[in-house]
């Protein structure tokens, strides 16, 4: 009877890792997705879209400083930075309880001050899931020492 009840328990214990896995799975699928649908809403300008991702006590790091949600959605709406197009070499992401760490290998096309730059960036996303939802939390730019992957005329 003994062994039948451990062999059940760890039937049980296997599940619930097989789901963990999938849930993680599945969510860690969810934030590679709302990233890539960010850098579109950040290249089309849709600071009110953005304003719904971005949590209300996020932090943005870039080459020049860094902000909360209201500078950045300014930045975007203005084109004091148009982000114009990021081109994703890799994607990593780790979950940890209910935060989601990305972790983005880009070149991004810009026009910063009226002139269209291009840098290789490491970009760091932090999301963090309230009540179902994935929030961004952080977005950290550290420009990479590598060559730019891109060719500019794309």
């Amino acid at each position: 009877m003994k062994y039948i009840m451990y062999a059940i328990f760890a039937q049980l214990l296997s599940i619930s890792h097989v789901l963990a896995q999938s849930n993680s799975t599945a969510d860690q699928q969810a934030i590679i997705q709302l990233s890539k649908q960010k850098w579109e809403w950040m290249a089309s300008k849709k600071a009110d879209t953005l304003a719904n991702l971005f949590h209300e006590h996020s932090v943005f790091v870039h080459m020049g400083g860094s902000w909360g949600k209201e500078r950045e959605l300014d930045v975007i709406r203005t084109g004091g930075i148009h982000y114009k197009k990021a081109e994703v070499y890799s994607v990593s992401v780790n979950i940890i309880g209910n935060t989601a760490i990305l972790l983005n290998d880009i070149d991004l096309v810009a026009v910063v001050g009226g002139n269209e730059v291009v840098n290789p960036f490491m970009v760091t996303e932090v999301y963090i899931k309230e009540k179902g939802v994935w929030k961004m939390g952080s977005l950290t730019f550290s420009r990479l020492m590598r060559p730019v992957k891109l060719a500019v005329n794309q």
